[in-house]
């Protein structure tokens, strides 16, 4: 009897992550000179654990009164806004800002 090997069951329930059109523009505009230490974080530390659980961690959030829902996840002045299908198993990076002016709604 072949049964699945134990990383592919593993692998199945990741989430997959995608980086809106806006969440780069975001990067490119918001990110000063630390830009290339930022985005080696996102893909070292965030992305690693949104894949496996984008719901909790020490420096996520679920945001109120945001529909569809959004989540944040800080990384010292620098928060990165994204939503979640469940259903899917998607993360879709959204938006990405400085957090002095990050929940603005001009």
């Amino acid at each position: 009897m072949n049964r699945p090997s134990a990383k592919r069951d593993i692998l199945s329930t990741e989430y997959r992550i995608f980086e809106t059109e806006q969440f780069q523009a975001d990067l490119e505009a918001n990110l000063d000179a630390r830009k290339d230490k930022l985005i080696a974080k996102l893909r070292t530390f965030l992305y690693p654990q949104l894949r496996l659980q984008p719901h909790f961690g020490k420096n996520i959030r679920k945001l109120r009164d945001f529909d569809p829902e959004t989540w944040r996840y800080r990384i010292g002045d620098y928060l990165f806004f994204y939503a979640i299908d469940d259903d899917q198993r998607i993360v879709s990076m959204i938006a990405a800002d400085l957090r002095p002016k990050a929940y603005r709604r001009d």
